[in-house]
C-alpha cells in the first residue's frame, strides 16, 4: 500500500477544494459505486462521529451489513472507511488508490486528499455489498465531497461555531453550509438547533420540499457513551432510522445503543483518566457537563493543545470550571498552536510542556483530562493503549 498511499499524502499539499466537480467525476469513472447504496447522511458542527457510531452499531446489531465512513482518524487512516466495525484491509486501499489514480492522471485540478477518501470509501462499500451506509462529512455540507451521494434520509447534529474561515462568520451562515446536504423531497430529522440555525434549515428544507423534523426529547434507554448529550444524539440517530423508513429487529435499538463505542469521546482509561477529542467551545461545554456528571466536584489537571484555527481561548475558559490546573502541549501537527498564546484565569496555574509523554508523567495518579485537539487525543491513546491504537501515521493528517 506504500507507493499508493504516499500519493494521497501529497494531495494534501491540493488543500482544502469546495466543491463536487471532482467527486462526481471520480464517481463516474468507478461506475456510479454510490448508485445502490442506502446512505445516512450526517453533517453538522458537534456530535457526528457519535451519531454515526450509533447508527452503524444498530446496524450491526440488526444484522445489517453496515459501511461507516468518518474523519479524521486517530491514529491509522484505515480508521475512516469500515465495513461491520473492520477497517478497510491496506491491500484494498492500494487496490482502490491505485485505479483512482490512474482516472484522475492529467486532470487539470487534482482530487483533493477528502475528494479520494470519499470515493475510496463509496466504492469499498459497493463492492462489499453494504445494506446501508453511514456517511459523515468533513468540513461542511453544501460543497463537501459526500455531498455527491443522494441519501435515504439527511442529518444534521447541533450547529455551532467551527471552522469559520471556510463556512461563515456566523452560525445562520455555517448553517446554510451545513443545511446543504438537504436534497428535493429527502427527509431531514435534526438535532435542537439556536434559532438562527433552525430557521435556516426550515428554510433550506421547504425550498428543497423536504419533510423535516427536530428531536424534541432526549433517548431515554442505556447507552454506551457517556454524558446527556448522548442520549440527544441517540434520539437523532432513531429518528433518522424512522425517517427513513428502515425496519429492523425488535432488539436491535436498545442492543446497538448499549454496545456502541466511539474513542476519544470522553473515553476513560483507568479511573482517573479522560481522553475526549473536544476541539470547539461548544464540545467544550458538554465536556465539562459529562465531567461533573462523572466525577462530581473533583477537579481535573486539563492537559491541553489545540489546533492554531480554533477558538482555543475559549474552550480554555470552559475547562476552567473543572481545572485544578492546566497543562499545555503543543499538538503533534504542523498546525499546532502555540502553547504561549494560551492564557488561564489568574486562580488556575498552568505549566507548559515541550510534549504529551512529559505532561502525563507529572499529572501522576492525580484526575486527569486530555483534550482539545483529536490529534491530541490520537496521540493520548498511542501512548496509553498501542496494541488498540499505533502511532499516528503523520503523513495522513487530514486537512479538513
Amino acid at each position: 500500500m506504500t507507493e499508493s498511499l504516499a500519493w494521497l499524502n501529497a494531495t494534501q499539499f491540493f488543500g482544502v477544494k469546495l466543491g463536487l466537480d471532482n467527486t462526481r467525476r471520480l464517481l463516474d469513472a468507478a461506475g456510479c459505486p454510490e448508485k445502490n447504496l442506502r446512505i445516512f447522511h450526517v453533517a453538522g458542527t458537534n456530535g457526528k462521529g457519535s451519531v454515526c457510531a450509533m447508527l452503524d452499531s444498530i446496524f450491526r446489531a440488526a444484522g445489517l451489513r453496515s459501511g461507516l465512513y468518518t474523519s479524521p482518524h486517530l491514529t491509522d487512516f484505515r480508521e475512516r472507511i469500515r465495513v461491520n466495525g473492520e477497517r478497510i484491509p491496506s491491500a484494498v486501499v492500494a487496490d482502490i488508490l491505485t485505479r483512482i489514480r490512474g482516472n484522475c492522471e492529467g486532470w487539470d485540478h487534482s482530487p483533493t486528499f477528502f475528494e479520494i477518501a470519499t470515493v475510496l470509501a463509496l466504492d469499498h462499500f459497493a463492492r462489499e455489498d453494504c445494506g446501508v451506509v453511514v456517511l459523515e462529512t468533513g468540513m461542511g455540507g453544501r460543497l463537501d465531497a459526500t455531498n455527491a451521494v443522494v441519501p435515504l434520509v439527511s442529518i444534521l447534529t447541533p450547529i455551532a461555531m467551527d471552522h469559520a474561515q471556510w463556512l461563515g462568520a456566523t452560525v445562520a451562515e455555517i448553517a446554510r453550509e451545513k443545511s446543504g446536504i438537504i436534497k428535493p423531497g429527502i427527509p431531514v430529522v435534526s438535532a435542537p438547533q439556536l434559532p438562527e440555525a433552525r430557521r435556516v434549515i426550515e428554510d433550506h428544507a421547504r425550498e428543497c420540499g423536504s419533510p423535516v423534523t427536530f428531536v424534541g426529547s432526549p433517548y431515554t434507554g442505556a447507552i454506551g457513551l457517556c454524558g446527556a448529550h448522548q442520549k440527544w444524539n441517540a434520539a437523532l440517530a432513531l429518528t433518522a432510522i424512522a425517517a427513513a423508513s428502515l425496519e429492523l429487529r425488535e432488539k436491535a435499538i436498545p442492543r446497538g445503543l448499549r454496545e456502541v463505542s466511539w474513542p476519544a469521546r470522553f473515553q476513560q482509561i483507568g479511573e482517573t483518566l479522560v481522553v475526549d477529542g473536544a476541539h470547539n467551545p461548544h464540545a467544550a461545554r458538554a465536556l465539562v457537563k459529562t465531567w461533573k456528571e462523572t466525577f462530581g466536584a473533583a477537579r481535573a489537571t486539563v492537559i491541553f493543545g489545540a489546533l492554531n484555527d480554533k477558538d482555543y481561548a475559549g474552550m480554555i475558559s470552559l475547562l476552567s470550571e473543572i481545572a485544578r490546573s492546566f497543562f499545555f502541549v503543543p499538538v503533534a501537527s504542523p498546525r499546532s498552536a502555540d502553547v504561549r498564546t494560551f492564557s488561564v484565569p489568574a486562580d488556575r496555574p498552568a505549566k507548559t510542556f515541550s510534549n504529551l509523554s512529559e505532561a502525563l508523567l507529572a499529572a501522576g495518579d492525580q484526575p486527569t483530562l486530555i483534550t482539545g485537539s483529536l490529534f491530541l487525543a490520537g496521540e493520548a491513546l498511542s501512548l496509553l493503549m498501542p496494541e488498540a491504537f499505533p502511532c499516528r501515521d503523520r503523513d495522513t493528517e487530514n486537512l479538513q
